[in-house]
């Protein structure tokens, strides 16, 4: 067959694409597609009817069979009656924010959300007429009294970001619901695994899938999981953004979720003992981590949650900006990075006062995030002792 022959040129197009193979792949493939193909004109006219259905082929940004399965596997995990995978978690979060919110509606924001969450709210939402209010994420039910009558969505984490207070999810999920607002609540610390707000009241539950459930720092993905009463309008918002999660990365993803139990276990255990032996050192005033009875909100996350992540932040003792450099740069098994989640371990000096307006933030000292890995927690241990010569 040569090569300008109009046989070998159908060939290169239409084989390869539905081998008769018996058996299966444990993995499913990376479906890598845009064009979905119809033999007919009457099934490609049902298709384009039924595309905000989950699991109806009709384009590649609608969906294809990978995306479904792990959509359908999200949902299932978190209680929910459907899931949209979009290319990052501050995609899922800015999505499901843009389908709750309208101009002239008010969005109330825990003050300790994601900062890229927070400059959404102030530099996009506020340009639309949408206005933006902050509150004490720890108001739990007293949330009523900032409501009002186009609030439209109450958006918050649990636990917060860099501080990991722990608020009253289904206090502020009943206050929300009682003026008709949708609460929107960003689980990625807790992943499936150790909590499942939908249970909790909350309406529409987020995640970075780039955290935990992908688990391996390598992928870009988020989630949108809710309730089948709201799932149309957060597809539809999706959708018409044109953002969907990339094809490789939802291979990564359902690789990731195959694990995320006994992955979260291990953070749970090695962030735990660490947290626990950082408390400890002349050097740390305190820990905020979840866990521990001295945090805010503890009582809340022993109620709700199963477990810990291992993210949490240490308030260091007051000491000079040369010297905090000198202990991060003195780490050699944690090294400095965004994101978290991964089998590696970090650590990044944060600042949370500039962010916050409705409450504020305060500490004696500076203070450390740190992302416990799959590292042996005893030699993460032998590391941070050795760094801490630089704080003495």
């Amino acid at each position: 067959m040569s090569s300008g022959d109009t046989k070998l040129t159908n060939a290169l197009a239409h084989l390869g694409r539905n081998p008769a193979i018996s058996g299966r792949a444990v993995n499913l493939p990376i479906y890598q597609s845009s064009t979905m193909l119809f033999d007919t004109l009457a099934e490609f006219e049902q298709a384009r009817e039924e595309r905000y259905e989950p699991g109806v082929l009709y384009y590649g940004r609608y969906g294809n069979p990978a995306s479904f399965e792990l959509e359908a596997m999200m949902a299932r995990l978190e209680g929910g009656d459907g899931c949209i995978s979009l290319s990052s978690g501050l995609t899922a979060v800015t999505v499901a924010i843009m389908a709750a919110a309208k101009a002239g509606s008010h969005v109330l924001v825990a003050d300790n959300v994601y900062g890229p969450t927070r400059m959404f709210c102030d530099n996009v939402l506020t340009r639309y007429g949408v206005e933006i209010g902050y509150f004490d994420p720890m108001i739990g039910g007293g949330l009523t009294a900032l409501m009002r009558d186009n609030t439209s969505a109450v958006v918050f984490e649990a636990p917060g970001s860099g501080t990991f207070e722990v608020p009253d999810v289904p206090a502020i999920a009943q206050a929300a619901h009682a003026q008709g607002a949708l609460s929107i609540l960003d689980a990625t610390w807790a992943t499936p695994v150790f909590c499942q707000p939908l249970s909790l009241g909350v309406d529409v539950v987020v995640h970075s899938g780039s955290k935990y459930i992908s688990g391996h720092a390598d992928a870009m993905i988020g989630f949108i999981v809710c309730k089948s009463a709201h799932y149309d309008e957060m597809r539809k918002m999706a959708l018409a953004f044109g953002d969907r999660a990339g094809a490789n990365d939802i291979f990564l993803a359902l690789r990731g979720l195959r694990t995320l139990e006994m992955r979260m276990r291990h953070h749970h255990e090695s962030g735990m003992k660490i947290a626990t032996w950082l408390a400890e050192q002349p050097s740390v005033s305190r820990i905020l981590h979840p866990a521990f009875a001295d945090c805010t909100g503890h009582n809340f996350w022993q109620r709700d949650f199963r477990g810990a992540g291992g993210l949490f932040s240490v308030v260091m003792q007051p000491v000079g900006a040369g010297q905090l450099r000198a202990f991060i740069d003195g780490l050699t098994m944690f090294s400095v990075g965004l994101s978290w989640g991964g089998f590696e371990s970090l650590a990044l000096p944060v600042n949370p006062s500039p962010m916050r307006t409705a409450t504020e933030w305060s500490s004696e000292g500076p203070l450390v995030r740190f992302n416990i890995g799959h590292e042996d927690p005893d030699s993460l241990i032998e590391d941070l002792a050795q760094a801490f010569r630089h704080l003495a």
